[in-house]
């Protein structure tokens, strides 16, 4: 049962995951799927590209932070989705063999003002690298319940 709800919550809070090696063999599988581009598909055609190797999708990217988040603490979390994404900035490529980690900054908070059962909290959210070198960066403020709400609404269910 997820424990986190938005009082939980405060500015200046960080989650760090665990960190995840990325292959070549996903870069490879990704970019066949979604983003058929010659440098995230071919290590011929990448080194005749502006980077000269093999990188992953920055899409890649942002869904391996989606992941990495959600494993280290959007499960454990009264987590309602989000209404979008403010700001994503790829700042370095992601190489094969390179290990990641996600890092989410919480900057602000909110209550709804229509919906009083949730609240909005600001992160910036960061993909990093081994020397802590940041691969993107996102902002982002998804919904979290609201734990008085969600008590009040348990109160009107009847007990098992």
């Amino acid at each position: 049962m997820p424990h986190r709800h938005w009082e939980d919550f405060s500015p200046g809070r960080v989650f760090e995951s665990e960190p995840r090696l990325i292959t070549r063999d996903a870069i490879v599988e990704f970019a066949a799927a979604f983003d058929p581009q010659p440098m995230h598909l071919d290590e011929e055609a990448a080194r005749a590209g502006m980077l000269g190797t093999l990188v992953a999708s920055g899409w890649h990217s942002c869904c391996l932070l989606m992941r990495l988040l959600s494993d280290s603490f959007l499960s454990q979390s009264r987590f309602m989705g989000g209404p979008g994404i403010e700001e994503v900035r790829w700042l370095k490529p992601l190489y094969p063999g390179e290990s990641i980690r996600a890092r989410a900054t919480v900057l602000e908070m909110r209550p709804s003002r229509s919906r009083p059962q949730i609240g909005f909290v600001k992160f910036l959210f960061e993909l990093v690298d081994s020397t802590d070198a940041r691969v993107m960066t996102m902002i982002v403020s998804p919904m979290f319940a609201r734990r008085a709400m969600d008590d009040a609404s348990r109160e009107g269910m009847p007990s098992l």
